[in-house]
């Protein structure tokens, strides 16, 4: 008589380790909080920035926003934006905000930095829904907002809804 089918040290380790993956990835899925979307308006500047400044203001300078005037398609638009700051424990910028006014979702991203960054810059990809205001807003340590806009001009647009 045979005896029952068992599993060998290996086999039962890397079983152990696929169930423990698994147990590690279930345990760090955080449920995704969506943002309300804005179709079909076009939103002004100040609509832009009050949700993030809340009644605080912002400087238009100490900011520069580099994105093609002309881009030929929306899925993909070259970003940088490069902020004025030492980056020192004191006196370093805490995020950046990419911002559209014509996208379904207004908060295109934002960046995390702080004093370990080395330099306020960062560079991204977009996705546009058309021509439209493109506004980067940093917020710095001491709670002060500086921004910079641009125009940018879609031949084909992208990260557009059903509505």
């Amino acid at each position: 008589m045979r005896p029952a089918y068992s599993p060998g040290p290996r086999r039962r380790w890397l079983q152990a380790l696929a169930r423990g993956a698994l147990g590690v990835a279930a345990w760090q899925a955080v449920p995704a909080r969506a943002q309300g979307m804005v179709s079909g308006r076009l939103l002004s500047l100040p609509q832009m920035l009050e949700p993030l400044l809340q009644g605080r203001t912002a400087q238009p300078q100490g900011l520069r926003l580099e994105l093609p005037v002309l881009a030929d398609n929306g899925s993909l638009v070259p970003v940088k934006v490069l902020v004025d700051s030492p980056m020192t424990d004191q006196d370093h910028v805490t995020h950046i905000y990419l911002l559209s006014q014509r996208n379904p979702v207004t908060q295109m991203a934002v960046f995390h930095l702080g004093p370990w960054s080395g330099r306020a810059e960062v560079s991204a990809r977009l996705r546009l829904a058309g021509s439209q205001l493109v506004v980067a807003l940093a917020r710095r340590s001491d709670g002060s907002f500086c921004y910079q806009s641009a125009d940018a001009v879609v031949t084909e647009s992208a990260c557009v809804d059903g509505s």
